[in-house]
């Protein structure tokens, strides 16, 4: 089953606006490019997926994403990850490729080999929608569809269910199954922190990632006022 992965990609200067209150625009910007980094290093590890296509019009973006088996659409009209989304799925019809896999490009915990299983699973199970929640079990962290058109795409606020209401209007089969490394989306600062927590314990993980937050952290400490003696 030749399978793509769509990877959507806010331009970086617009990225993680709910980041505001922790984080200046040039450090949001650092850290959402440094996920992207992580996450489209992984999905290029994914066992038994054929190719992945970046969705986007930031240029760095753009540069970045160049590599084998990576392809760039431009998103002209930039008016969310839904639509960003669709330009993948109508990518992936006219190419021909059974199945596409939607991940976002701030989930820089993704594991090469949890992603194989999930579409293995899906595979074996004759599953035209496979949902894979955030931690909250209400957005959507990825979403796996055969055929690619099996359902139009609705990200955002509530995201899983509405996923799960279109398969069923559809009659298309569907199942919501949690991954782990999928788990954490960063949106706010809760999120932000969680994700700093976590590679703390992580040796090896997200190596881009982990440096945009070390360099942040490292800022952090020069701004602080002395101690006074």
């Amino acid at each position: 089953m030749r399978t793509i992965a769509i990877l959507p990609v806010k331009s970086f200067g617009a990225a993680k606006q709910r980041l505001a209150s922790a984080l200046g625009a040039g450090s949001r910007q650092a850290l959402a490019q440094a996920m992207f980094s992580d996450v489209l290093a992984s999905l290029r590890r994914v066992p038994g997926l054929d190719s992945v296509v970046v969705v986007t019009a930031d240029r760095v973006a753009e540069a970045a994403a160049g590599g084998e088996r990576v392809e760039v659409l431009r998103d002209t009209a930039q008016t969310g990850q839904s639509a960003a989304a669709a330009i993948g799925v109508g990518f992936a019809l006219g190419r021909g490729f059974d199945r596409v896999l939607l991940v976002p490009g701030d989930t820089p915990l993704l594991d090469p080999g949890e992603v194989a299983g999930l579409m293995r699973r899906g595979q074996e199970e004759g599953l035209g929608v496979v949902i894979v929640p955030d931690r909250h079990g209400e957005g959507t962290n990825a979403l796996l569809l055969s055929p690619p058109d099996a359902i139009e795409p609705a990200f955002g606020p509530g995201s899983c269910e509405r996923h799960a209401t279109l398969a069923r209007a559809a009659g298309v089969s569907c199942a919501v199954e949690p991954v782990q490394s999928l788990a954490l989306d960063v949106d706010t600062g809760q999120d932000f922190e969680l994700l700093t927590a976590v590679l703390e314990g992580r040796r090896g993980h997200a190596p881009s990632t982990r440096g945009a937050l070390r360099q942040l952290n490292r800022s952090r400490a020069s701004r602080r006022p002395p101690v006074p003696a």
